[in-house]
């Protein structure tokens, strides 16, 4: 199945794709796409629906992120062996685990926002992971028995926040809009093997990042496994896997976006993404 939200930011409505493609509309079925319904029993229900029989979705409705009341997001970085070269960094014997506020999640088509003076804002192409079942010191056979399913993700960061401070690198990875996820919420068994799944990045037009997820140095069961060694993953929880090469900082001069910039991604397994940079609003 591919799950979505759409509507207005903080009153999404569930919605699911039919056969055909066409937008359908899910409240008169499930509250929302949370960490109620991402369960398999859940999963199981949905599935079992005529989506010919659910009302259609305006196809210009917004979509938001695919998942709503996400309870943590968690991210691996340097996952990719070339993404860590052009870094300028060792490839990690360990998964690099940090995280991005919740409030920085906006849906797959949103503006991206530009901080106040920032200069070095990036983007990353990710595919994203949904907990479904708890997680907790689960084997690496078993990992894969707690995903719900994939999405994609845009983990923007802002470098000089996340870098050149001290601190976490979770400064530079929160701010409001710098985690779109979506369009579609892809259940695992539409992908059961997420090392194969390919993943590009437009910036304007020009091609930055192509990658695949069997790049990965850890792969998704082992992140998963991993982390529920030092944390109990819930369902709703979200973890970014980390990105393939071609980010801006790693371009030789160094690219960062500014407002007007269209970035699009995507994978022919999750969906695509487009988004435009705007300043950031001062209120609010």
């Amino acid at each position: 199945m591919k799950l979505f939200r759409h509507g207005p930011p903080g009153n999404e409505r569930p919605g699911m794709l039919d056969a055909q493609g066409v937008r359908r509309d899910l409240a008169a079925v499930v509250a929302d796409i949370s960490p109620h319904t991402l369960g398999p029993d859940a999963l199981a229900r949905l599935a079992r629906l005529d989506p010919s029989r659910l009302p259609e979705v305006d196809p210009a409705a917004r979509l938001g992120p695919c998942v709503g009341q996400i309870g943590n997001v968690i991210a691996i970085g340097l996952n990719y062996a070339d993404h860590a070269a052009e870094a300028g960094l060792p490839i990690p014997k360990q998964p690099i685990v940090f995280g991005k506020h919740t409030a920085a999640v906006s849906g797959p088509h949103d503006d991206i926002w530009l901080p106040p003076g920032a200069q070095k804002l990036d983007w990353e192409v990710e595919l994203a992971v949904v907990i479904g079942q708890p997680a907790w010191h689960v084997d690496q056979g078993e990992a894969l028995r707690c995903v719900a399913g994939y999405c994609l993700a845009n983990d923007v960061s802002e470098r000089a926040y996340q870098l050149e401070m001290e601190g976490q690198w979770i400064k530079g990875k929160s701010y409001p809009t710098h985690c779109p996820l979506g369009p579609w919420l892809v259940t695992a068994d539409e992908i059961p093997d997420p090392q194969a799944v390919e993943l590009w990045l437009d910036v304007n037009g020009t091609p930055r990042q192509r990658g695949s997820t069997r790049a990965m140095i850890f792969g998704v069961a082992q992140i998963v496994s991993y982390l529920s060694r030092f944390m109990r993953l819930l369902p709703g929880d979200v973890i970014l896997t980390g990105t393939p090469p071609g980010v801006g900082t790693g371009q030789r001069p160094p690219v960062f976006l500014r407002p007007g910039d269209v970035i699009t991604l995507g994978s022919s397994l999750l969906g695509q993404q487009r988004q435009r940079v705007v300043a950031a609003p001062v209120t609010g």
